[in-house]
């Protein structure tokens, strides 16, 4: 929360991710409370960053806003004083994406997105978690006080590496748990605004414990007894083939899509036809990364030059709906991903100690409903998650662990047991294989990898830097 009667400062780091960087600007100075904030847009990629500054500049003179939009390339001036820290970033981007995804796909692990688990998931992580512990001790030395609100994946190995690795408060937002709650209104046939949840677990794995219409809390009506018909109804069942097949042996719906849920489990990818029959028509994010032809970022540009007016629809989002409720103590309820056991990191003031899902390792990170009003993020605690989901996400957790063991410690034997513990690959490859693996992706983003350098390599990149 800002720590003044002044407008808030709010950073966005990776702003040149435009689209989704528009998205939250247009969101951000939609609330009254937020019309004369000061945002520090910082990127290095000078092109992006340049479009996305004249584009804000351009909002701030169409809505006649008294908000002021800087650029930088220089990260510790876009954190200096700022009272919040968006941050998107992708380390290594597209070049470093594809091994992600093309080396597994070698060895016959077929990854749909590859960011958030299994080998591409825990690259990323070792990519990125090292980068974002290095903007949280900018913040520690800038902006001390400040909330650190990330987007990048993968989610959870992220933000356990930053809550062990520094002091910073910081909360973890996803799409997954307000996307899915409207689909699953469509598929019920429900108002989304009827529908009420209480919805935990991990990123891209919560659960939808509670499932109603009406906000009458257990006197609304149960929505589970609507949704196991709609598991019965081909047509809807085709919509959503791994979710339902998931919901109809273990009980509860899962947050996160078809696809992206068939990589973090071992029943849905370990061949073509149980590919076939699951998760048609096929979809692999990074073909669509590479192949896509992006005609919101001419459309952006022709707004920038101001041949066309700015979209000002709020979305979705959580981030601009915290930042408004922190800076003027309205209530406010969301899920966000946290750490399970709260402390100083945990964004929360006061409660450090508490273990928030019970039955789940106390250092992870995990997604639950989390209370915001002018005092910050207050998660909720939740208590054991029903045995059989906690049991699926620990599958998930533990190579988390390993992971972010690895990245902060530069240790590769924890890397390989994270890639052999991941649910697929296991079900794939043997020990030895995914130890053959693991070493091509590390020769593949060496450059991106210094934590994992010998001591002569670290030597020689800090004479060459």
């Amino acid at each position: 929360m800002s720590t003044s009667k002044r407008p808030p400062k709010i950073a966005m780091i990776g702003a040149g991710s435009v689209v989704f960087a528009k998205r939250l600007l247009v969101d951000l100075l939609s609330w009254s409370a937020l019309r004369d904030s000061e945002i520090a847009l910082m990127d290095i990629h000078q092109g992006r960053l340049d479009l996305i500054h004249a584009l804000g500049t351009r909002l701030v003179q169409q809505e006649g806003l008294g908000a002021r939009i800087t650029k930088t390339t220089d990260r510790r001036a876009a954190l200096d004083g700022a009272d919040y820290v968006i941050c998107s970033i992708q380390v290594g981007g597209l070049e470093m994406y594809e091994p992600d995804v093309e080396i597994p796909r070698r060895y016959g692990i077929d990854q749909t997105v590859g960011d958030t688990l299994g080998p591409g998931g825990v690259f990323r992580g070792l990519r990125t978690v090292p980068v974002l512990v290095s903007i949280a001790r900018d913040m520690e030395a800038l902006c001390p006080h400040a909330l650190l609100i990330n987007y990048s994946n993968p989610m959870n190995i992220n933000m356990w590496g930053v809550s062990a690795a520094t002091r910073i408060r910081n909360i973890g937002l996803c799409h997954s748990v307000q996307g899915t709650a409207g689909q699953l209104a469509r598929y019920m046939g429900v108002p989304p605004e009827e529908l009420s949840f209480w919805c935990a677990g991990i990123n891209h794995q919560a659960w939808y414990l509670d499932l109603r219409r009406g906000h009458g809390g257990a006197r609304g009506e149960d929505l589970y007894p609507l949704l196991r018909q709609k598991l019965d109804d081909p047509e809807t069942f085709a919509r959503d083939r791994v979710r339902f097949e998931v919901m109809r042996h273990f009980g509860y719906f899962v947050t996160e899509s078809t696809h992206h849920m068939s990589e973090y489990v071992p029943w849905f990818r370990t061949s073509s036809e149980q590919i076939e029959r699951f998760t048609t028509p096929r979809w692999d994010y990074f073909d669509i990364c590479k192949n896509r032809q992006d005609p919101h970022y001419e459309k952006m540009e022709r707004q920038a030059r101001g041949e066309e007016p700015v979209e000002t629809d709020r979305t979705h989002e959580y981030c601009s709906y915290i930042v408004n409720s922190m800076e003027t103590n309205t209530p406010y309820v969301m899920n966000a991903n946290v750490q399970n056991t709260l402390g100083r990191s945990s964004g929360v003031a006061g409660g450090a100690g508490a273990v928030l899902i019970s039955n789940l390792p106390p250092a992870c990170n995990v997604e639950v409903p989390c209370l915001v009003d002018g005092s910050g993020v207050r998660p909720c605690a939740v208590g054991d998650l029903p045995e059989q989901l906690a049991a699926i996400n620990r599958t998930n957790v533990n190579v988390q662990a390993l992971a972010v063991e690895g990245a902060l410690s530069g240790d590769r034997e924890m890397i390989y047991r994270a890639v052999q513990m991941d649910p697929l690959t296991s079900a794939l490859l043997t020990l030895d294989r995914t130890r053959q693996m693991v070493d091509e992706l590390f020769a593949a983003e060496a450059s991106v990898l210094p934590q994992f350098a010998t001591r002569r390599q670290r030597a020689d990149v800090a004479v060459a830097v």
